[in-house]
C-alpha cells in the first residue's frame, strides 16, 4: 500500500517464473508445498510475485489470478484458506497432513478440545462440521455457519483460527440465491473440513511427532527460498511456537 493505493509486487509476462494459469499454478504449489497467495516476508514465496500485477482483479477467469482461487478451491490437489499468518494460500495434497499434524500439535479435533487448546466460539462452529459416520461433513457459506453456530460476536476471527489451526478450508465459491432463485452478489467462500475433502485417514495419517513435521516442512522450503530466516519462515508457517 503506498498513497493509498494498492501496489501489486508481480513479474512480467515475459518471465521464466511467470504463472500463466491456473494449472501452472497448481504445479508450483505441488513441487514446493506450500504457497501464500500475497507478499510476505519471504521474497518470492506468494503467487503475487510469481504473475503479472495488471491481470489480478481483471475478471477474466483465464489470467486473473484472483479469479484462480475460485477454480482451486474445489481442486482435490491442493488446499486453499488462511493458512498463512491469518492471509490466504495453498498447501499441497501431499504436505497437508504434515501442516496439519505440526498446526494442531498433534491431535484430532476431539483431543484438541478436551485438553484446552480450542476455545468455545471455534467449538461451536466446528461443531456445525460434525463429520457422519463416513468421516464426511458438510459444506456451508460462512453466512450459514454463523446461523447455525448462533455466533455473532468473534465469528470472523474464529473461523480465520479454524483454518490457521488446518480444522477449516475453503471449498468453494458462490454467490448467493434470492427467494426467487436468482443469484446476486460477489462470490462468497464456502468451507468444509479437510476430512471431507481427502478423508479422515489422509489428513491424520501421520506417526510423526509435531517437531519432526516442523522440521521436514522448513527443509523442503529451504530447498526453494535458503536465503529464508527462521524468524520469517516461523512467521509464516508456524503458529506452535
Amino acid at each position: 500500500m503506498a498513497d493509498g493505493d494498492w501496489i501489486m509486487h508481480g513479474c512480467s509476462r515475459n518471465d521464466p517464473a511467470c504463472l500463466h494459469c491456473p494449472e501452472d499454478l497448481v504445479s508450483l504449489v505441488e513441487k514446493t508445498g506450500f504457497l501464500p497467495l500475497f507478499e510476505n516476508q519471504i521474497p518470492g514465496f506468494s503467487v503475487e510475485e510469481h504473475t503479472v500485477p495488471s491481470d489480478w482483479w481483471s475478471d477474466d477467469i483465464s489470467s486473473d489470478p484472483w479469479a484462480w482461487r475460485q477454480i482451486l478451491a474445489e481442486d482435490p490437489r491442493v488446499a486453499y484458506g488462511k493458512f498463512f499468518d491469518k492471509k490466504a494460500g495453498f498447501v499441497s495434497r501431499e504436505w497437508f497432513p504434515a501442516f496439519a499434524n505440526y498446526r494442531r500439535d498433534g491431535y484430532d479435533y476431539a483431543g484438541y478440545y478436551e485438553d484446552g487448546k480450542m476455545n468455545s466460539r471455534c467449538k461451536r462452529i466446528l461443531d456445525v462440521f460434525a463429520l457422519n459416520d463416513d468421516a464426511i461433513g458438510p459444506e456451508l457459506l460462512s453466512s450459514d455457519i454463523r446461523k447455525r453456530a448462533a455466533l455473532e460476536k468473534g465469528f470472523e476471527g474464529a473461523l480465520t483460527d479454524l483454518q490457521m489451526h488446518t480444522f477449516l478450508l475453503m471449498s468453494h465459491f458462490r454467490r448467493r440465491v434470492n427467494r426467487q432463485g436468482d443469484e446476486y452478489g460477489w462470490h462468497v467462500a464456502s468451507l468444509m473440513t479437510p476430512e471431507s475433502k481427502w478423508g479422515y485417514d489422509v489428513v491424520n495419517s501421520l506417526s510423526e511427532t509435531p517437531e519432526a513435521s516442523w522440521r521436514r516442512m522448513i527443509d523442503q522450503l529451504r530447498k526453494f527460498y535458503p536465503t529464508a530466516d527462521e524468524k520469517a519462515l516461523q512467521s509464516v508457517m508456524g503458529i506452535r511456537k
